[in-house]
C-alpha cells in the first residue's frame, strides 16, 4: 500500500533536487537518486512506487527546474497532494503525468509513513485519520494525466510524427 511523505509549506525545487545534482551535472541515469538528499536524506532509497507526497502551501516553488518533478517521476511517486502548488511546478508535473492535486485538508490528516490511498476519481485521499477532499482537475489536465503525460497525450491525439 502506498505511504505518505509529508512536507510543509514552501517546499522549493532546490529541496527536491539541489542544482548541483542536475542531470547535466551527474547524468540522466542518476540525478533522481539525489531527490531530497539535503531536506530528507534517504528519501530516494526508501520511497516506493505509488507513494504519495503531501504538502502545505506553495509546493514546488523556486526555480522552474523540470528535473525536480522528473526525478519524482523516475522514482515512481504516485501523486502529490498539497494545499497549493507553484504554477510552473504544477504544469511540469501534469506534463510528465504525475497527478498533482490540491486539497485544503490533506496536510492536517496525513502523517509521515501512513498507508494512504489516492483516489483522484472519487476526489479523496484516504488516510488513517480520515478522508481529505481533493480539488478536481480541469478536464484537459485530466486527459493529459490519463494519457500518462503531454507527450503520450499528443501521440494519442495528434499527428505529430516527430514524437512517435
Amino acid at each position: 500500500m502506498p505511504r505518505a511523505w509529508v512536507f510543509g509549506d514552501d517546499l522549493d525545487t532546490d529541496q527536491i533536487v539541489p542544482g548541483r545534482y542536475a542531470p547535466f551535472m551527474v547524468g540522466q541515469d542518476t540525478f533522481h537518486t539525489y531527490a531530497f538528499c539535503d531536506a530528507r536524506p534517504g528519501f530516494a532509497k526508501t520511497v516506493q512506487p505509488g507513494d504519495v507526497l503531501v504538502g502545505g502551501e506553495n509546493f514546488g516553488c523556486g526555480s522552474s527546474r523540470e528535473y525536480a518533478p522528473a526525478a519524482l517521476k523516475k522514482l515512481g511517486v504516485g501523486g502529490i497532494v498539497a494545499k497549493s502548488f507553484a504554477r510552473i511546478f504544477f504544469r511540469n508535473c501534469v506534463n510528465l503525468g504525475i497527478p498533482v492535486i490540491e486539497s485544503a485538508d490533506a496536510i492536517a490528516l496525513a502523517r509521515d509513513g501512513d498507508d494512504v490511498t489516492l483516489d483522484a476519481a472519487a476526489g479523496v485521499l484516504r488516510t488513517p485519520q480520515g478522508e481529505a477532499r481533493l480539488r478536481p482537475h480541469a478536464p484537459f489536465a485530466q486527459e493529459i494525466l490519463a494519457a500518462g503525460g503531454v507527450v503520450a497525450y499528443l501521440r494519442e491525439h495528434g499527428d505529430f510524427p516527430a514524437i512517435r
